[in-house]
């Protein structure tokens, strides 16, 4: 079994309009190794400057001892990403852009074989500047569990296109962690840990019941983290693993966040 700590990572979603050199303080004072950036509209860094500003912050979080991880980029569109921000990437050091991949309205296998045609075109840039595309499993309208990951990514060299697998997401689909991790195994480049529940919207008395996700702390949801530790430990995983900070109770972010670290943390530490 692996001992060996992990990098933990947070994605900054929650602090969109914070200054960068206190938001690095904030997430250096929460006992993180770097981030994963928004790179959208209104955050940080704006898609438009993406190749002036993303080298500024990666530069200012570096006098930190803070990496950033990865991006994510904007979800409206139909282009996973393009050459600005591959190359933005390269040039401040970022290893992972995070996509997710919607499932249009002509269907799901429609959507798989559009998404191949972007990728067969991405990867030779992926390439010349060694960056890697890292495909989302998502609830919805996306590429929802680690199998549709697996079927996705099987064509594509790992050092260019890879998995970042959600365990929370993973948990809506009701695919056990373990046989989720095996499945994504060559492909894995990042794990996101965050936790959910289904929650009821409406009463008893109806006629139909409708759900919801409920996103709650590490302990409390339907992923195991234990499960998904103890496994990960087991195959010596040596990538990033990413805290979210993705609560239903936005109020209580920061001090949810720190009790998810604390805990995340004492799972890997052997």
């Amino acid at each position: 079994m692996g001992t060996r700590s992990v990098p933990f990572s947070v994605f900054t979603k929650p602090w969109k309009t914070m200054p960068v050199a206190q938001l690095g303080e904030l997430v250096r004072g929460l006992g993180f190794d770097g981030i994963e950036l928004p790179v959208r509209p209104g955050y940080q860094v704006e898609p438009p400057s993406v190749g002036r500003d993303l080298p500024r912050v990666a530069r200012q979080l570096g006098e930190l001892g803070l990496r950033i991880f990865s991006v994510a980029v904007p979800l409206e569109g139909a282009r996973l990403t393009d050459e600005a921000m591959i190359a933005a990437c390269a040039e401040a050091g970022v290893p992972v852009i995070r996509v997710l991949v919607r499932i249009g309205e002509l269907g799901y296998l429609a959507s798989e074989a559009e998404t191949w045609r972007q990728l067969d075109v991405l990867v030779p840039l992926l390439d010349r500047y060694g960056v890697r595309l890292g495909v989302q499993n998502h609830c919805g309208r996306f590429v929802c569990d680690a199998m549709g990951l697996r079927h996705l990514l099987e064509p594509y060299d790992p050092r260019h296109v890879g998995a970042v697998w959600d365990a929370a997401h993973n948990a809506l689909q009701g695919e056990e962690p373990e046989l989720a991790i095996d499945i994504v195994w060559s492909h894995l480049c990042m794990v996101n840990l965050k936790n959910v529940f289904w929650r009821r919207t409406n009463g008893p008395e109806a006629e139909v019941a409708q759900w919801r996700p409920y996103w709650t702390s590490g302990r409390q949801g339907l992923a195991s983290w234990p499960r998904v530790a103890a496994e990960l430990r087991r195959r010596d995983y040596r990538g990033v693993v990413c805290l979210t900070a993705e609560y239903s109770d936005e109020s209580a972010v920061n001090r949810l966040i720190a009790e998810d670290v604390a805990f995340a943390r004492s799972l890997f530490s052997g």
